[in-house]
């Protein structure tokens, strides 16, 4: 494109809705054939898929919209790419990226004639090649259309720290019935027109969902303008279904949205001033299975949920209907806009952007720029001296704070902590020495906010676990790096995002040309163990459980025992590529046992035999004692000091395990038989105390040798009641743990008694005490680790 064009002339819109008729037609031949795709012959059943799989009813809008957006670049020289949020919507992502060249350098066997042409159809929604939706074998893609609801999120989080980035995002209406999506019009809140890019939200407002209108199709514009407004956004509104008069409408109100965003950001930037304005959104009404079949069998298709999937019949085995079929097809007048070989005409290829101002080649969305890794800091400098085993009490998270703190200050454009409004809950005092809460809705003078501006490292808010975590993956997908903290059992609110993001690094690291993704590190707070008084509700570590059956490439799971253990396994956290990394760690004061030395070999191997706390030196362990997580490390040593008072003679191993899947014999890191069976014995009973649920040890001990296990874990049980109580419901408290053993080690059954009754003795004046005093046992608050050598 030269300066000389007209963006505006009739002759220009004229080759853009040719175009569309272009990108359209490779649409729909991406849904039927997978032979003859220029119908350069009469269409015959072996032309055809056997079962056309596929979505039909957003594509016309959509490649309509992105027409525009090819216009707007090139007229504006815009940093701009692509969000689909509409679910099954991939041909329009495949087929613009077709067109302008970039699928086919991607892809070099489908090259942009008519052989490519016949493999792109072919190819889709069929067994070995693309998928239905976007998803990360699309170049330009950083968003899955899998799961709806997150389009909005995952488009601010790319845009941080972007600040010449637009992320022009498509919306359904459909999608906007989620509450994901819901809550993400809030977005607006945090970002800074200054330092950040912008986010231009494009509500394709079609009307249908599968077999149901959607709601805000039914609202009128001024309903509508009331509700974006009243969040913050400044709606314009395009409508119609005839692109000779819909064309300049359309490039008219888009003109003007750019022109508002470029306003903006240059007064914040010129000025200085970075008080949130009302950014553009789109709201564009054009039918439902627009351009395709107006009926079917005497029943409305087009402007109607019908259009939904696959509007006609047309299959292999029954060409009854291909006739209509080839209408269709032939309505997009494939002769005036690709040549007898199948090459798009020039005219029309003159109106895709070139290089990487194409949508679909945007650096950003495969991480050519601001990809660049962190700046570490010397984790050392924050150790703790452990020399007396338990008695140094502190709190994990404070400690790690300061790490952080220093990680932002090292860091301070391309690392980010996100969550819904824990950070200070969680205690990580030690963030707000180095930055802010990024914020820029109106903020009190009169001292009722605090540690508020609009321009900060920390997003943590709005009280939604879905921003948090879209926020997070768009950073992370497009070059940068974070942390999401959240308390455990919220989240389970984000299981399907943390799968769908899992599903995501598998397959982009299955294609050559991806980078490899900055790790999403999600830290889990506010444990199942330790509630003080939040009871029940709070309770479910369950997201170990649901991550580990994932496969083992992308995900780690650490349990850091204490602050040592936590500041040595956070260079694999800030390091790492392609996984997503679960960090169950403790907010509250805890004793701190592990020396710096030891925790770096707990973070290298995994896990480690306490040499302090195993009284098995030289000889066969009678039992091996093993925990993973902070308050199952601590029950165990205290089961290890009673046993030791009332059986000095038990020889008992003792291992800690940091990095919990390293025991799982199928997972790519996994310790081989041979190493397992050292630190576990073919056939000692070993008793494992664990912070999740305990068929997740019983999974990994299962094709091991040694089946002699007992593992106390999260039994699903709890209350308002006090945090040693807690453990105690779910029997995994020092006693319960004390009188398992002494019950299952061979020797020892017919000499515990008096002991197992003393156990049992000391669990009901627990039970008395905690319901007299509301506090736990002194025994359990003052308890010191004793030697046992």
């Amino acid at each position: 494109m030269t300066a000389t064009v007209d963006y505006s002339s009739k002759a220009y819109f004229d080759k853009m809705t040719r175009y569309w008729n272009a990108v359209n037609y490779i649409s729909v031949g991406q849904l039927y054939l997978r032979d003859n795709p220029l119908l350069k012959r009469p269409l015959e059943s072996s032309d055809v898929k056997f079962n056309p799989l596929g979505h039909w009813g957003t594509i016309a809008g959509q490649n309509f919209i992105y027409t525009h957006l090819n216009r707007l670049i090139n007229k504006y020289d815009l940093n701009m790419f692509y969000i689909e949020g509409p679910g099954h919507g991939g041909q329009v992502m495949i087929s613009n990226a077709y067109l302008d060249g970039t699928y086919s350098e991607t892809y070099p066997e489908m090259p942009e004639n008519e052989t490519g042409m016949k493999l792109l159809f072919k190819r889709f929604s069929f067994p070995g090649g693309a998928a239905s939706h976007a998803n990360a074998q699309i170049p330009g893609s950083i968003h899955e259309g899998g799961e709806l609801g997150y389009s909005l999120s995952h488009a601010t989080g790319a845009i941080l720290d972007n600040p010449d980035v637009i992320a022009a995002t498509v919306i359904g209406d459909g999608e906007s019935e989620t509450g994901p999506l819901a809550a993400s019009w809030f977005s607006n809140t945090f970002i800074n027109p200054i330092t950040d890019g912008a986010v231009l939200p494009i509500v394709h407002m079609n009307g249908f969902k599968i077999s149901n209108p959607t709601i805000l199709s039914r609202k009128s514009d001024d309903d509508l303008r009331k509700y974006y407004e009243g969040m913050g956004w400044e709606p314009y509104f395009v409508e119609g279904d005839d692109p000779e008069k819909l064309n300049p409408e359309m490039a008219k109100t888009l003109d003007t949205i750019i022109e508002k965003i470029k306003a903006i950001q240059k007064h914040a930037r010129e000025t200085g001033d970075a008080t949130m304005p009302n950014w553009p959104v789109l709201i564009v009404r054009t039918p439902k299975g627009w351009t395709g079949p107006k009926e079917w069998a005497g029943n409305k298709i087009e402007g109607s949920f019908r259009a939904h999937q696959i509007p006609i019949p047309v299959k292999r085995d029954d060409m009854s209907h291909a006739d209509e079929l080839v209408a269709w097809l032939k309505s997009y007048h494939p002769e005036d806009v690709f040549d007898d070989n199948g090459v798009l005409k020039p005219e029309l290829k003159a109106l895709t952007p070139t290089g990487d101002k194409r949508m679909a080649a945007n650096p950003i969305t495969n991480m050519g720029y601001h990809a660049k890794p962190l700046v570490l800091p010397d984790y050392h400098q924050y150790a703790l001296d452990n020399s007396e085993r338990g008695k140094n009490v502190k709190q994990d998270m404070i400690i790690w704070s300061d790490y952080l703190r220093d990680l932002i200050k090292l860091n301070p454009d391309n690392f980010r902590v996100f969550g819904p409004d824990e950070t200070m809950s969680n205690r990580l005092y030690g963030l707000f020495d180095a930055t802010n809460r990024q914020w820029l809705e109106r903020i009190s003078t009169n001292g009722s906010d605090e540690d508020m501006s609009n321009s900060g490292r920390i997003i943590d808010s709005q009280l939604s676990e879905h921003q948090a975590e879209g926020f997070l993956e768009g950073y992370t997908l497009t070059g940068r790096h974070g942390v999401f903290t959240s308390y455990e059992a919220f989240l389970r609110v984000v299981d399907s995002m943390l799968t769908q993001h899992f599903k995501w690094l598998r397959e982009a690291h299955e294609e050559p040309w991806h980078r490899p993704y900055p790790s999403l590190n999600v830290v889990s707070t506010s444990t199942s163990f330790q509630q003080d008084h939040n009871g029940y509700t709070h309770m479910d570590p369950g997201v170990l459980t649901h991550l580990a059956e994932k496969k083992g490439e992308y995900i780690r799971e650490y349990l850091p025992a204490d602050a040592n253990s936590l500041l040595a396994i956070s260079p694999s956290l800030f390091t790492s590529e392609n996984t997503i990394n679960l960090l169950i760690t403790s907010k509250q004061p805890r004793p701190q046992f592990y020396s710096i030395e030891e925790a770096e070999v707990l973070a290298k191997n995994g896990l480690k035999r306490i040499d302090w706390a195993s009284t098995d030196d030289n000889a066969e362990p009678d039992v091996v004692i093993a925990a993973a997580g902070t308050e199952p490390n601590l029950e165990s040593l205290a089961a290890i000091n009673l046993l030791h008072d009332n059986f000095p003679d038990l020889k008992i191993r003792f291992i800690n395990v940091l990095d919990l899947l390293k025991l799982k014999k199928s997972d790519p890191r996994g310790l081989s038989d041979d190493e397992f069976d050292e630190y576990f014995t073919t056939d000692k009973p070993v008793f494992f105390a664990f912070h999740g649920f305990e068929d997740l040890i019983r999974d990994i001990f299962f094709d091991r040798h040694n089946r002699n296990l007992h593992v106390h874990g999260f039994r699903e049980e709890g209350a308002i009641t006090t945090p040693f109580d807690m453990r105690v419901l779910n029997e995994l408290d020092r006693f319960h743990l004390a009188k398992d053993i002494v019950e299952h080690v061979p020797g020892y059954a017919e000499k515990s008694g008096a002991f197992v009754q003393k156990m049992d003795d000391t669990l009901a004046h627990h039970y008395s005490y905690i319901r007299d005093t509301g506090e736990d046992l002194p025994e359990v608050l003052d308890w010191v680790w004793k030697p046992v050598k």
